[in-house]
């Protein structure tokens, strides 16, 4: 069997060369765009704005922008910081065959890097390139079993950061693979900080962008690991997951296609497996015309994550709430979408919306669970007031590649998210300098 690190290590040093096709390019700025949307509104929240100030020490001298406190420092802090920021209110891009967030950790490390080392926004480009593609192939290798007990965007997202960083580093194919098998080693969050109340959830990608940066270092210091640690019998796969890895499924079309041009942009801001009940409940709203008080009860049969994850009928914090398809789902019908408002206590704390989702019941259905990871679905039945019962298959997300996002609702994400958190001239420069321009450097 090829081995799948050395032959993703390649495909990576590839990226520090090859041309790179407008509609790549083109992606590329919109994951950049997307980050700083998602971004900027967790800057100002919590954790990353606990986690600053008790990072002071961290600063060092660095030429790195951490965008939570607004100030220059080392680039593993700004990755850190930035990461856990850009992880806060659930909208960063997902990779939906690899159930992965590659933005958070990736962008981060790579952005605070290339400022650090005054890179070019196409060397910028070309590191988030390489972090996609070879961390969006190892999830499909592992997935969706490594997601029963581990985050893929803590763990696969280091690996992600660590290339990234690699590429702006000027590593060879030696050096980025020996970064991909440090990092394996330096991976971690496990499922049960995605449960509850806590805050951990979002300092997953803080460390993956951390960690991925220091195995980048140290790889272009010379330091070695283990090139089998992605597939050997004790290596990356084997510890997280059910197999040692379906590699070929991971290796498929290399060359012929890139994973950061088929990735998920949020439309909504709340854990992913719950998009396919909000667009069901959308359309069939539009279709038939009801309101919450025609509704006797729903009942929404996802695959297997959205009722494990998701299923969260008492969420007691707005982190739990972005999981709780019960308020999710009641707060769309109430207010006509799930945005960062309906998380404000003053939401959160509404009776009305608390009442209706007790009529919301959550079931797995063993038909969508096989086809996911590849497949996002939900079947809704909604008993209305009368007798009358309305039934739909949700077969698409929106902001999924079959049902993508266009670039003026990007933009338009983005100044919505922006708003508030940043000033109006800050936001458009941002949008100027990493999605309009064709070339400049990033410091």
């Amino acid at each position: 069997m090829t081995n799948p690190l050395l032959r993703l290590a390649e495909v990576a040093t590839d990226w520090r060369h090859r041309p790179v096709e407008e509609p790549v390019r083109w992606a590329t700025r919109r994951a950049i765009l997307d980050w700083f949307a998602t971004t900027l509104p967790g800057c100002v929240r919590a954790p990353a704005a606990i986690m600053a100030p008790a990072m002071m020490e961290t600063e060092g001298s660095g030429r790195a922008w951490c965008y939570v406190d607004e100030k220059s420092c080392s680039p593993r802090r700004a990755a850190f910081l930035n990461a856990v920021a850009s992880h806060t209110v659930e909208f960063d891009d997902i990779f939906k065959d690899g159930g992965y967030h590659p933005g958070s950790p990736t962008i981060s490390a790579a952005l605070a890097f290339a400022q650090h080392s005054d890179s070019t926004l196409d060397d910028l480009h070309r590191a988030i390139i390489a972090g996609y593609e070879v961390g969006c192939r190892i999830s499909l290798a592992i997935q969706p079993s490594h997601y029963a007990f581990w985050h893929t965007t803590s763990t696969v997202g280091t690996i992600g950061a660590a290339v990234a960083g690699s590429i702006l580093m000027g590593g060879d194919s030696r050096v980025i693979g020996h970064a991909i098998a440090l990092a394996t080693s330096f991976a971690g969050g496990h499922q049960q900080n995605l449960q509850g109340e806590g805050m951990a959830k979002a300092l997953h990608p803080g460390h993956a962008a951390d960690a991925g940066l220091m195995a980048a270092l140290a790889a272009a210091a010379g330091v070695t690991g283990s090139l089998e640690s992605l597939h050997a019998d004790k290596g990356f796969a084997a510890a997280t997951s059910e197999t040692s890895g379906d590699w070929a499924r991971a290796l498929d079309g290399l060359g012929t296609w890139t994973p950061i041009t088929r990735m998920t942009v949020k439309a909504h801001g709340c854990c992913g497996h719950i998009f396919p009940a909000l667009d069901g409940i959308g359309s069939m709203r539009k279709q038939h015309g009801f309101n919450p008080a025609d509704i006797e009860r729903i009942e929404v049969s996802g695959y297997r994550a959205t009722q494990s994850m998701c299923d969260r009928p008492e969420p007691v914090s707005a982190q739990d709430a972005r999981f709780s398809l019960q308020y999710c789902l009641a707060v769309y019908l109430f207010l006509g979408g799930v945005r960062l408002s309906a998380f404000e206590p003053a939401i959160m704390g509404r009776a009305d919306i608390r009442d209706f989702m007790q009529r919301i019941r959550i079931s797995e259905d063993s038909v969508l669970s096989a086809n996911y990871p590849v497949k996002r679905q939900a079947r809704l039945t909604v008993a209305l007031r009368g007798g009358h019962t309305l039934r739909h298959l949700q077969e698409t997300r929106r902001g999924d590649p079959e049902d993508p996002l266009s670039d003026a609702d990007l933009i338009a994400k983005f100044h919505e998210l922006s708003s508030g958190t940043s000033p109006g001239e800050i936001a458009k420069a941002l949008s100027r300098r990493f999605f309009l321009v064709r070339s400049c450097r990033v410091g």
